[in-house]
């Protein structure tokens, strides 16, 4: 790690940028008045919003880290993850979010309390507030930690952690989800200038493409691995990624609340699809970045301080302060997500439900009373963390062994009608007990050595087959459960009706056709 030195210039330059985030956190403040302001921003988002709030909240600065570390290590098949989000996100903007806008729902939560009923609404909730803040705000704070104490090395490390957390629970607070998404915009944009710069400067200091192509190893080059890859096995990348990226993108109430905010279905699905499109451009701007420090550094002693180093050590003065800027703007982004959306399942999914004659501008202030209590158990849990490994691993393989029974009730209560609650609530029971049996055997007694990967897709298997048993064995659910939330052939077919006289470039399924195009076209030119 070369040794870290600022100019003047790069520290005003970083100070400016949080002067503006409170400032926009005070100013946003004013105008938000109501639960529905606070919690969704008035539903008055537009696209462009949405889409780049998506994409700079999932790119956190634990994620910058990784990526490029796992490309310095083993090679960019760590990409995978990337764009499979933009199959994803085609499929969730095609059908289930105009279902979930429709409803009007504060929640994913409570939309499967809508399809299903309450055990299924307090189970998600649960399991969805424990993931956003002990390890997705945790971790984006340790990770933030570790950054600023490298900068600021006589700071204890929990002082660097308080600092952040208090600048990103401050806006949050404040502006709400109108906050969050006006500073991911900004964030956003930062993110993405800092890594192209990054980016460009490596590439000519290895002297070009060629110079990687024949400097890497080819398999370290290529997405499709073979079945016995311990990162990502092609057989993995068909079954068991989706499965994380379904709930990531079409659950996962800290990604799912923009799209919530969004003014109409139109917006919300043109957003979803722009978040996919930026994912593409990751593979040249933080993946490959992480191939080319095999060259530049052939002998670090950890593949986390590639990103970092290639800061310090490649941005001129300014420019540094630039990409900093955005590396902690990353890092903010996902504190102010999973800060706001826990907030509002709490203050929604229990103490709406609890106290259901409280007024809108009630629960805004019980929301940001929650807000700052969650932000206070991030910032203890937060220096914990390093006693656990790698992060980013440990948090794909829990995911792994906690979601397929969410992802079921989702996908078999959107497309098939005899779904019920008793089928979902005996899929939850058999799923948790299956993945804590899985996880004792698989990570903690290693009686077993099956890839997390797979134990997605058999947990789901397990959880559909229970779930369609279950539903078929009892009465089916009343129509009110059904209209509203399960698509049909009919639907597709009004909505066709409605878009007949739509030109393509605002048409959202030619648009979604592109999006698959292109992403088919960059994984056959890396297969």
């Amino acid at each position: 790690m070369p040794e870290v030195s600022f100019h003047g210039l790069d520290l005003m330059v970083l100070a400016a940028y949080f002067v503006f985030v409170v400032g926009l956190g005070i100013y946003l403040s004013r105008k938000t008045h109501d639960a529905e302001d606070y919690f969704l921003a008035g539903r008055g988002m537009l696209w462009p919003f949405i889409g780049i709030s998506l994409f700079a909240s999932n790119i956190s600065s634990t994620t910058l880290v990784g990526l490029a570390g796992d490309a310095y290590s083993t090679g960019i098949s760590v990409f995978n993850y990337e764009w499979m989000a933009a199959v994803v996100l085609v499929f969730f903007a095609v059908f289930l979010l105009p279902f979930v806008l429709r409803s009007r729902v504060y929640t994913m939560p409570e939309f499967l309390e809508r399809r299903f009923d309450r055990r299924a609404r307090t189970y998600f909730a649960g399991l969805t507030l424990f993931l956003n803040v002990v390890v997705d705000t945790a971790g984006s704070l340790y990770a933030g930690g570790l950054l600023l104490k490298l900068i600021f090395p006589g700071i204890p490390m929990w002082q660097t952690i308080t600092v952040l957390a208090v600048f990103a629970g401050f806006y949050t607070i404040l502006g709400g989800l109108a906050a969050v998404i006006y500073t991911d915009a900004v964030q956003g944009v930062l993110l993405i200038v800092g890594s192209v710069v990054i980016s460009v400067v490596a590439l000519e200091r290895v002297g070009g493409w060629d110079a990687v192509v024949a400097a890497v190893p080819d398999d370290m080059l290529s997405l499709v691995r073979p079945l016995d890859d311990p990162g990502v096995p092609w057989l993995g990348l068909l079954i068991g990624v989706p499965l994380l990226g379904f709930y990531f993108w079409c659950t996962n109430q800290f990604m799912v609340q923009r799209l919530l905010s969004a003014k109409t279905v139109q917006h919300g699905r043109l957003g979803a699809l722009f978040a996919g499109a930026l994912k593409l451009p990751v593979l040249f701007i933080m993946v490959l970045p992480g191939t080319f420090a095999i060259l530049l550094y052939p002998n670090l002693p950890s593949p986390d301080l590639v990103y970092p180093t290639m800061m310090f050590d490649h941005l001129p003065v300014g420019i540094l302060g630039l990409v900093l800027a955005g590396f902690v703007a990353a890092l903010m982004s996902q504190i102010d997500s999973t800060l706001n959306s826990a907030s509002t399942l709490v203050t929604m999914d229990f103490v709406r439900r609890w106290r259901p004659q409280l007024t809108g501008e009630q629960l805004m202030k019980i929301g940001r009373i929650v807000t700052f209590i969650f932000m206070l158990l991030a910032v203890l849990w937060a220096p914990q963390i390093g006693a656990f490994g790698s992060l980013f691993k440990y948090l794909q393989k829990v995911l792994s062994y906690a979601i397929p029974p969410v992802v079921a009730m989702f996908i078999l209560g959107m497309f098939w009608r005899r779904a019920n609650a008793q089928g979902a609530v005996a899929a939850l029971i058999v799923g948790i007990g299956a993945g804590a049996a899985l996880f004792l055997a698989n990570e903690i007694l290693a009686w077993t050595d099956i890839h997390f990967l797979y134990i997605a897709p058999l947990l789901f298997a397990l959880c559909a087959a229970v779930l369609a048993l279950v539903s078929l064995m009892t009465p089916p659910p009343p129509p009110e459960k059904v209209d509203d939330y399960v698509w049909t052939p009919a639907f597709y077919h009004a909505e066709s009706r409605d878009l007949a006289g739509v030109p393509w470039y605002a048409n959202y399924r030619y648009l979604s056709a592109v999006l698959l195009a292109l992403t088919a076209a960059l994984v056959l030119r890396f297969w």
